[in-house]
C-alpha cells in the first residue's frame, strides 16, 4: 500500500508528461508556422499551458518515485491551486453563458441573434474594438462566409431563406430580416431606399471583407457560438476536476508515505 499510492503517483505524472510534449510542440509550431493572426494568437497560451504542465508532472514524478518531500508538498499545493482554478472557471463558464439564444425567423430555416440577449460580461469583450479588431481578423481569415457563398452559389432566393445557417453564418454574411433588402446571392444584397429601423442595416457591405462583419448581429452570432463551446468545454472540465481530485488525493497519500518513512530531505532513505 505504502509504495502503490507513490507509485500511482509517478504513473499518473509521466502520463501528463507525456501528453505536455505535443501540447508544448503544437504551441512551438504554431509560433513558427502561424499564417493568421488567429493561428499567432494562440501559440504563447498552448505554450504555456504545455510548460506548466511538464513541469508540475516532472515535480510530482521526481516527489513521489524519489519521495522528496519538500518537491511533494509543492506539486500538492500548485494541484490544490489548480483544482480551485478549475473549479472557479468552471462556475464562471455555466453563469456567463446562461443567457442568451437565437431567434427563430418566420418562414426561414435559420435564426437570427441579438447581442443585447447575452451576458453583460460577454457583450463588453465584444463590445471592445481591440478585441473586436482581433476577432474580425480571424473570422476573415477563415472565411466563413465565402464558404456559403460557394456552397448556395446560384441557389434561388427560396431556398436561401431555407437553409440552416450557423449562428456565425446567419449574424455576419447576410443582413438582418428587419433591413429588407433584395436577396441577389447569399453574401449580395441590394440595400433598398429609406431608413432602416436597425442599425446593422447601414453596417452591411458587399464587400467580401466587410459584409456583417461588423454588425451587432455577428458579435452576436460569435458569443452564441462561444456559449456553446463553453458549455462544452465545462463539462470537460469537471471530468477533469475529478481526475484532479483523484491524483490530489492519491498525492496525499505518497506524501504521507514519506512522512512515515522519515524522506523529508532530498531522496530516497533506504
Amino acid at each position: 500500500m505504502v509504495r502503490c499510492s507513490n507509485n500511482l503517483v509517478g504513473i499518473l505524472n509521466f502520463i501528463v508528461f507525456l501528453l505536455s510534449i505535443p501540447i508544448l510542440a503544437g504551441g512551438i509550431w504554431l509560433s513558427q508556422n502561424g499564417s493568421t493572426e488567429c493561428e499567432g494568437f494562440l501559440d504563447k497560451p498552448v505554450i504555456a499551458l504545455g510548460g506548466f504542465l511538464m513541469v508540475v508532472a516532472i515535480v510530482g514524478l521526481i516527489g513521489s518515485c524519489c519521495r522528496v518531500t519538500w518537491l511533494l508538498w509543492t506539486y500538492l499545493f500548485v494541484m490544490f491551486l489548480l483544482i480551485l482554478l478549475v473549479f472557479s472557471i468552471t462556475v464562471f463558464a455555466f453563469v456567463v453563458t446562461n443567457k442568451g439564444a437565437g431567434e427563430k425567423v418566420s418562414g426561414r430555416g435559420y435564426k437570427e441573434y441579438r447581442l443585447g440577449d447575452y451576458s453583460n460580461w460577454l457583450q463588453k469583450r465584444v463590445n471592445s474594438d481591440k478585441n473586436w479588431n482581433k476577432i474580425r481578423s480571424c473570422l476573415v481569415d477563415s472565411k466563413v462566409c465565402s464558404k456559403l457563398d460557394d456552397k448556395l452559389v446560384g441557389v434561388p432566393v427560396n431556398n436561401f431563406y431555407n437553409e440552416h445557417l450557423t449562428a456565425l453564418q446567419s449574424g455576419c454574411c447576410k443582413p438582418s430580416e428587419q433591413c429588407q433588402f433584395t436577396y441577389v446571392s447569399a453574401t449580395n444584397w441590394t440595400k433598398t431606399a429609406g431608413t432602416q429601423p436597425n442599425p446593422d442595416c447601414q453596417s452591411w457591405d458587399n464587400a467580401p471583407n466587410k459584409l456583417c462583419f461588423d454588425c451587432q448581429s455577428c458579435k452576436a452570432g460569435l458569443l452564441d457560438n462561444v456559449k456553446s463551446a463553453w458549455k462544452k468545454v465545462a463539462v470537460v472540465n469537471i471530468i477533469f476536476l475529478v481526475f484532479l481530485i483523484i491524483v490530489y488525493s492519491v498525492g496525499c497519500c505518497a506524501l504521507r508515505n514519506n512522512k512515515r518513512d522519515g524522506s523529508y530531505g532530498y531522496g530516497y532513505k533506504p
